[in-house]
């Protein structure tokens, strides 16, 4: 099964359009879990992540830096397995926002899709078609190429004009209508603006957008579904992480979490047009 259809339908058996971000850090942790080994702290607070919220949600997405930051990318490996044996129907993106030449995108795509056996990756387009065709060639995994991104530094370059053209636009027309040769590409847009994640969905028509900045970032979730949503009441990955990992810092935090979850995905629901 691809990425893409195994995205489709986790929106459809879920009933869900959140994915899960997962980003943990140690001074976060739950109380209990803080004297662990950080690998087995990590493993188990993800574990526990994932358990309580598979549920409500139609991906998860551990952020790589968090888990190399601290030497702990064994549980991560460990994570995206438990995650893909329990919860096959789910697909994990690894957040690692890859960008470099050809022949060390290779190795990235490797990283990604061998190593970790995600399901999907995301990558950074700003040197060109080139670094990501070594993604591309796994053509059942998915690729996620960052467009308008959530931080405000983003429109730095995201928002210069090439012509009359925010860059932004270029990056999501290319995307859409050269590089989805196979059909495996999805786009990051933030919530944080609204008005293009609008302008980015009348140039790609149905293709997946991930939406992080829900949450703590302060994103509008009407206003971002209303932009983002396909005419089918899908289309979007809205993520959340830290308001629903951190929901609670004691030995409840699982439980905590499954009802912000749920909390989000109804919110979610409830502003879909089908």
């Amino acid at each position: 099964m691809t990425f893409i259809s195994q995205l489709q339908n986790a929106w459809q058996s879920n009933n869900s359009l959140l994915c899960v971000g997962l980003d943990p850090t140690p001074e976060k942790l739950p109380l209990h879990l803080r004297e662990q080994p950080i690998e087995r702290a990590f493993a188990e607070f993800c574990i526990g992540i994932i358990d309580a919220t598979a549920p409500y949600a139609c991906a998860f997405k551990p952020q790589i830096a968090y888990f190399a930051a601290h030497r702990a990318e064994a549980a991560l490996e460990t994570i995206i397995q438990y995650s893909r044996t329990h919860y096959p129907h789910i697909p994990v993106i690894l957040d690692a926002k890859r960008g470099d030449i050809g022949s060390t995108a290779e190795q990235y795509a490797i990283e990604a899709f061998e190593r970790y056996q995600a399901d999907a990756v995301t990558v950074n387009p700003y040197m060109g078609f080139d670094s990501v065709q070594p993604y591309l060639n796994y053509t059942d995994k998915g690729v996620i190429i960052l467009c308008r991104t959530s931080n405000a530094g983003g429109s730095d370059l995201q928002f210069l004009q090439v012509g009359e053209t925010p860059l932004y636009q270029i990056v999501a027309h290319k995307v859409a209508h050269e590089w989805n040769t196979t059909g495996q590409c999805a786009l990051v847009v933030g919530a944080t603006f609204p008005n293009e994640i609008k302008e980015v969905r009348e140039i790609v028509g149905d293709m997946p957008l991930l939406i992080p900045g829900i949450g703590a970032q302060g994103g509008d979730l009407a206003a971002t579904m209303h932009a983002g949503q396909t005419k089918a009441g899908t289309g979007v990955m809205i993520n959340s992480s830290r308001a629903i990992i951190y929901a609670s810092s004691g030995e409840n935090f699982a439980q905590a979490a499954a009802k912000i979850a749920e909390d989000t995905q109804l919110a979610i629901n409830a502003l879909r047009m089908v």
